[in-house]
């Protein structure tokens, strides 16, 4: 649970982050070119909101759990006051006249934003006037475009207020790479320091690799970072993995559907770096801590069998849940036993020295300046690669991995680490930049891409078509998000 909790705290104030600043690049182009905003929300707000606040006459006015001021519409009376219909049989609604609402009503300050804080945490939103969004007020829509509102204002006017925000996405995540690389720098474990190897996940082991192996080239080409492989085998179509074995150099050829495969078989993370096994803490109230194992104690063997490597140790423990075993290990350079009984789930209850306590790892430090252009480097070639990704995404393994913020949060470290926080905000930062540009009606890049007819054309898609392009779009999102979030919990029943 306490897992748990944490990430979903992480999930939650790294999405609000990036919608809360994606909706403000709307916003600040929208204000820009003097169109009105009329609510900017953190949050969804269905039925009530947490906070709202509105100025009115130079004076803030707040509201804490209050429900949402309803929609500036009534029915629209004919001649005899009775309500009129349209060819559908609806009723024909009308915008209310600010001098028939009350002073105290907010509705009567149009000109003036309701800013607010929802109580659903997912997403957030910026109404624009005159903008068919998803809030669907079309009531706005039936009088004449007014000077204050979106649909008066040029398309190169129009264009940036729609692109604000992944403009901000953008660069909003090159600027946090650059932060992290400046405050962290860059570390990593070259392929070639790893001297105990790889491991390999049953996929690969099924292919050919042993573990151990030391991979070496692809297709011919040394390859040094770990991300550099699995984008050249994964996204690149590389096939050809050169490892080196007992001091020889072996030639591994993967299948042409190799990607597919490993979608197909749920192994996100098919290879690691092979390390020993030393106790870095013992936890209280565990089997270690009842066996009196100390840190810095070094696992050499279960049961009288030689074993050092943490990732041999850990298969050979959850082999032996619920069973007495007796563990081998060194202290001070001197051989040692102890017994003790694994918990349900395989576990001693300590953790272990990281492995770069045993391998050489590169580090590149970043002073200030160093670290902005850097930081453009890596959100390009972040973008780049999730680009090259997204291709997969379309096959019928890809499909199936889908997830939706259950997926997410699980990206996020189970203990609160604010390097990776930040690396995972700007990464996330990307791919919300990337699919909010994506061609499909109510994201930007469906309003990007009417904007691009009307350029085109010289003619503006009518109100109407908007409004059904509008409703199109967000069937589409809310079936993906249904079928993406459906996922999530079909892999938590079943697998």
């Amino acid at each position: 649970m306490e897992t748990f909790f944490i990430r979903a705290v992480q999930l939650i104030l790294s999405i609000s982050i990036l919608v809360v600043l994606h909706e403000f690049g709307h916003f600040a182009f929208a204000r820009l070119f003097k169109v009105r905003v009329e609510k900017f929300y953190m949050f969804f707000n269905p039925n009530f909101s947490l906070i709202r606040a509105k100025k009115i006459n130079g004076k803030w006015q707040y509201k804490f759990f209050a429900k949402n001021i309803p929609s500036n519409e009534r029915p629209k009376l004919d001649a005899d006051g009775d309500t009129m219909l349209d060819e559908k049989k609806k009723t024909i609604m009308e915008s209310i006249p600010l001098g028939d609402l009350a002073d105290n009503d907010w509705r009567k300050y149009p000109e003036s934003t309701e800013w607010g804080i929802g109580w659903l945490p997912l997403g957030g939103y910026c109404k624009i006037s005159g903008m068919v969004d998803e809030s669907m007020d079309k009531t706005q829509l039936l009088s004449e475009p007014q000077p204050w509102e979106y649909r008066s204002r040029s398309v190169w006017q129009r264009l940036p207020i729609i692109t604000g925000g992944v403009l901000v996405n953008f660069i909003l995540a090159m600027v946090i790479y650059a932060a992290v690389l400046f405050t962290w720098g860059q570390e990593y474990i070259p392929l070639q320091n790893a001297n105990y190897g790889l491991q390999f996940s049953s996929l690969m082991l099924n292919y050919g690799f042993n573990n151990g192996d030391k991979i070496v080239k692809v297709d011919g080409q040394p390859v040094e970072h770990r991300s550099d492989l699995v984008e050249k085998i994964l996204i690149d179509n590389n096939r050809t993995v050169t490892v080196q074995r007992d001091n020889k150099l072996i030639n591994i050829k993967l299948p042409a559907d190799f990607a597919q495969k490993v979608l197909a078989a749920g192994e996100t993370d098919f290879l690691s770096v092979r390390f020993p096994f030393v106790v870095d803490e013992v936890t209280a109230g565990t089997p270690a801590a009842a066996a009196m194992l100390q840190a810095g104690d070094s696992i050499t063997g279960i049961n009288g069998k030689p074993l050092f490597i943490f990732q041999d140790i850990a298969m050979k423990l959850d082999s032996l849940r619920n069973s007495n075993i007796t563990l081998n290990f060194n202290r001070l350079g001197k051989p040692m036993t102890a017994s003790l009984h694994l918990d349900e789930k395989g576990k001693i209850g300590v953790s272990v020295r990281p492995v770069n306590s045993f391998l050489k790892s590169n580090k590149i430090e970043y002073g200030f300046f160093a670290a902005i252009p850097a930081g453009i480097k890596l959100g390009w070639e972040t973008l780049t690669s999730y680009v090259k990704q997204f291709k997969l995404v379309f096959t019928k393994e890809g499909s199936k991995q889908l997830g939706g913020f259950g997926s997410i949060g699980k990206m996020f470290p189970k203990i609160w680490d604010w390097q990776i926080f930040w690396s995972m905000t700007a990464l996330l930062s990307v791919i919300l930049a990337f699919m909010n540009f994506l061609p499909i009606p109510a994201l930007d890049g469906g309003y990007v891409l009417f904007l691009i007819y009307e350029i085109l054309t010289g003619k503006k898609p009518s109100d109407k078509f908007l409004e059904y392009a509008q409703t199109i779009g967000m069937m589409l999102l809310f079936t993906l998000l249904l079928y993406a979030n459906g996922n999530d919990i079909f892999k938590a029943l079943f697998k």
